[in-house]
């Protein structure tokens, strides 16, 4: 009896040890199948320009078949549920910008997911700076100029923006609030109808990503005074930055990829390594640039970081703008 007893529980001590050796060789072994990509939004916009480059870039580093998934709608509920359904081994991922979890709070009551509690940190993979430009009709050649010409004429110049709460919108609200500028907000659907308006001189100033800028600056039909990173950016390094009139200044949209909560560590750190990778080839900066669109690669810590900063400046700016959720 004794010996059947010592035999059986050496059985069960086998077992329980092997356990986690089989956990270790499952994520040893990741990725074991094709890789989802679930963009929130239509083909087309800037996550999913940045998902589809990381598709073809990681189906030859991981040597697995990687698939884009847009599951736009709900206000990112249709991509978080489509991310929440799926099992939590690194094989479906999101990748996003921050306002799903920044700015969405903010604007509406009811989320389907919670940022907080639903997602992991993978990778902060690159951010697409918006840059401030001007009608030629505006008498300002620079940053500061047009600090001077909004100071001595409150409430005279307007901007126009893709949209109340949009990133654009928060971007010219933080930067009147701390350089105490009075200027008019006027909302437009989408940059598509913006950038005309101040092409048109219908509005004195907007916030937009260069490409839609690029060939009025090229004919003088706008004039770019600023860009509204922490640093200059790569794309116009002549370009000064906000922050550097106004010190810790960053409106930039952030391109992001989040894994389901529970996701093996293991399976997060080799993506985030992989596109680590990714984001410091020539090829793929370059190829980035003309889209907008400056590369990051920050791993799963700096992107932790990153979201809680900007939800911290978003909701500042937020309450003074006066937006009031949905």
């Amino acid at each position: 009896m004794r010996r059947l007893l010592c035999s059986g529980f050496a059985a069960a001590l086998a077992c329980v040890l092997a356990l986690p050796i089989a956990a270790r060789a499952q994520t040893l072994s990741f990725p074991s199948k094709p890789i989802r990509l679930v963009v929130p939004y239509s083909a087309g916009g800037l996550p999913d320009t940045v998902a589809r480059m990381l598709a073809q870039r990681l189906q030859e580093s991981l040597g697995q078949t990687i698939v884009v998934d847009n599951r736009p709608g709900g206000n990112g509920a249709v991509a978080a549920s489509a991310l929440a359904s799926s099992p939590a081994d690194g094989h479906t991922l999101l990748v996003t910008d921050g306002s799903m979890l920044t700015i969405n709070p903010l604007l509406y009551k009811k989320l389907a997911y919670d940022p907080q509690a639903d997602f992991a940190p993978v990778s902060l993979v690159a951010q697409s700076p918006l840059f401030m430009a001007v009608h030629p009709s505006v008498k300002a050649n620079s940053l500061d100029e047009f600090i001077a010409l909004a100071k001595s004429k409150p409430g005279a110049l307007n901007y126009g923006s893709s949209g109340v709460g949009s990133s654009h919108h928060l971007t010219a609200e933080g930067m009147k609030a701390g350089l105490g500028l009075a200027m008019q907000h006027i909302p437009f659907r989408g940059t598509a109808n913006s950038v005309p308006a101040l092409v048109g001189g219908q509005v004195d100033m907007v916030f937009s990503a260069l490409p839609s800028l690029a060939g009025f600056m090229k004919s003088g039909q706008v004039r770019v005074l600023a860009v509204n990173t922490e640093r200059r950016s790569a794309l116009a390094p002549d370009v000064p930055a906000i922050a550097e009139r106004l010190p810790g200044f960053d409106f930039a949209v952030m391109v992001i990829v989040l894994a389901p909560k529970g996701t093996p560590q293991e399976a997060i750190a080799r993506v985030s390594a992989e596109i680590e990778r990714i984001a410091k080839r020539q090829d793929v900066i370059a190829q980035m640039q003309v889209a907008g669109i400056d590369m990051v690669g920050g791993g799963p810590t700096q992107l932790a970081d990153a979201i809680r900063e900007e939800a911290a400046r978003v909701e500042k700016v937020a309450k003074l703008a006066g937006l009031q959720q949905e």
